[in-house]
């Protein structure tokens, strides 16, 4: 019974298309938060008066 209920649910999906979603959602994850550190960082700049650091480590 829950075999059936899987497959109807969605249709079975093959590794590479499992994977590119997986890649997909984790550079939607990684965008979000640099945005956020961005953000973050030009609050925190504004509020001290200093200028935004922009150098890459």
């Amino acid at each position: 019974m829950s075999e059936d209920a899987d497959t109807t649910k969605s249709p079975e999906l093959t590794k590479e298309e499992r994977l590119a979603a997986k890649l997909r959602e984790n550079l939607r994850r990684r965008k979000t938060q640099t945005r956020e550190q961005r953000a973050t960082q030009a609050d925190d700049s504004a509020q001290s008066g200093l200028p935004k650091d922009n150098s890459q480590s």
